[in-house]
Parts: C-alpha cells; structure tokens; sequence
C-alpha cells in the first residue's frame, strides 16, 4: 500500500493544495521577496507525503459541502504542519530534512526562526479565508498545542522518568493535535452534523498518536538511510519515547539509558540501550500499541456512511502501521 493509491480519488483536490501553496511561494512580497522566495520553495516543494491535507479533504467528503472551504483549510494544515518541521529542525539541530538541507543548516537558525514564523502567520491567514470561528478558533489552539508539545519535550530531555502521561500528553500536542484538527475542520466545513464531526475527530486523534508511536520505533528499527538520521536519534537528543519508556519499566535498576542521561559511559551505555530494545519484544509490544490505536481510528469511522472516501480513510489507519519512515 502507498500513498498515491490510498489519495487516488481525490488526487485533483491534492494538486489544487499544491497549487496554492505554490502560488503562496510565487506572491510573496518582503523588502528582500528573492530571499523570501527561495527559502518558501525550499521548504514548500519538499517531496512530502501531505497525509494532513489529505485527512482534511477525506474528511470533507462524506457530507455535501463548498468544494473550496476543505481546499483553503487543507492548505492551512499543511502549511502550519511545515512550519512546525522548520521550527523542530531548527531546535534539534537537524542537518537534512526528507534528503534536503534543512533552513537551519543552510541559512542558519535565525532565518530558520523567522521562516517558520512567516509559515506560520500564511497558515493563520488561510484559514481566516473560512470565516468559519469554530475552525479559526480550533487552529489557534492547535498552534498552541503544538508550542507546547515543542516546550514539554526540551523541557524533559535527559530526563530518564518520563511517565506514560506525560508521553501521551506531549504526542498529543506535537503530533495527533494536528491529525485531529485536520479531520475535524473538513468535517465542520463540509457542513456535517456534530455526530460525524466528532466521529471523525476521534479518528484524527487516533490514528495522530499511533503515526507518532509509528515514528517513534522507526527511531529504533529503520535504518539511518530510511529515516534520514542516526538510529537511536530520540535518546540521543534525550527524548523519552514509548519503546525507551518500557525499557525503563522493564529494568529499572540497571538500565542504560538512566547510565546514557547521566553521562556515564555514554557511547557505551547508548548502543546498549539501542540493541536491547532491537533485541526484545519491546518493538512488537510497541507496535501492538499503535496497532490499538488504529484500530480505534477505524472503529470511529464505523457510525459514518458507506462511501469510497470513508475506506481510504480506514486504509490510512492500515497504511499507518506499515509505512517505514
């Protein structure tokens, strides 16, 4: 399963999306736009998978609606969701993103800074073009979900007892907040009742946090070529992740990553933390948690009516658990 066969029915709404991000590349106007211009279309014709946008637009299907409301908001969440990689980028100090130089490593991290801010004031801009308030006002809060998700996980680092909630909490806000918002927007702008909305808020949040647990062992089961950084790169940036959190249940008198965070023996205890969770179940234990949580995604969809959009959106939940990177 890929990406173009799950987007195929709405694959014209996905090229109206790039258009308008391109068009957002192409009309930007600054004291220095060729600046302005370069670093846009760097980070906007980024080879991305638009899983968010196309979220939105799946979403607006299943009940009659505007055709361009869920387009302008489709260009919305993809836009904020590009702002919060350059912003992430710059905070962990990522030299590539999706095989490309990040804005950081190229033009250094005060423009990195000021690039994400623009990207994020264009996504605020498009989805005032809603004159909806309920999906202003739920965008708002997903940029301070996202802020805040940022906050916990710098705040945290090294920090080798992190608790289960407080990992919820903080993949909630980084990632599932936007899966949510991108689901319910489309729903609310398509103009279905409050059922279905959050029926299908139930699915974006779903199947955000199994798509970050996803990550999160792909941190520790991809390769460095599929991920496009070093394997082990969460505990290395001192971040806490559900496979390192059972880790941590599993032995918690003489464990590596307490020795890797405290700085003792640090290459050492790091590799050693890495091949204990390679060489466990705690990778399939940690899959048959996302794997819960897809199912539960799907299990939201099941009061919505039969349509072809409704199982691309259930083939997404599946396609979730099979993607390696």
């Amino acid at each position: 399963m890929n990406t173009l066969s799950l987007y195929e029915q709405i694959q014209d709404e996905l090229e109206a999306v790039e258009e308008k991000l391109s068009v957002i590349g192409r009309q930007s106007s600054v004291a220095e736009p060729s600046l302005l211009m370069e670093l846009l279309g760097h980070v906007l014709e980024a080879p991305g998978k638009r899983t968010r946008p196309a979220i939105t637009i799946l979403a607006s299907k299943l009940h009659p609606h505007d055709h361009d409301l869920p387009l302008i908001m489709a260009a919305a969440v993809e836009l904020l969701h590009i702002a919060t990689l350059i912003h992430d980028d710059t905070v962990d100090n990522s030299a590539v993103r999706r095989g490309k130089a990040t804005v950081s490593n190229k033009w250094g991290e005060n423009v990195a800074i000021l690039l994400g801010d623009y990207v994020f004031a264009t996504s605020a801009t498009l989805v005032c073009d809603t004159n909806n308030v309920r999906v202003i006002r739920r965008f708002s809060e997903t940029i301070m979900e996202l802020s805040s998700g940022e906050l916990s996980e710098i705040s945290s680092a090294f920090q080798w007892d992190v608790t289960r909630e407080a990992y919820w909490q903080r993949i909630y806000d980084k990632t599932a907040s936007l899966f949510s918002t991108a689901a319910e927007s489309g729903a609310v702008l398509s103009g279905a009742p409050e059922s279905l909305v959050q029926s299908l808020k139930s699915y974006g949040y779903n199947l955000g946090m199994a798509f970050q647990i996803v990550d999160d062992i792909l941190d520790f089961q991809g390769t460095e070529e599929e991920i496009g950084k070093p394997v082990g790169n969460d505990l290395l940036q001192g971040t806490i992740t559900l496979p390192s959190i059972l880790l941590m249940e599993r032995y918690p008198d003489d464990n590596p990553i307490k020795s890797f965070f405290e700085n003792v023996e640090a290459d050492g205890n790091l590799k050693r933390a890495v091949e204990m969770i390679q060489n466990s179940d705690i990778i399939p234990q940690s899959y048959a948690v996302a794997a819960d949580l897809c199912h539960k995604a799907t299990e939201a969809l099941e009061t919505l009516p039969e349509s072809s959009y409704k199982r691309s959106l259930a083939d997404l939940a599946a396609y979730v658990m099979e993607r390696r990177y």
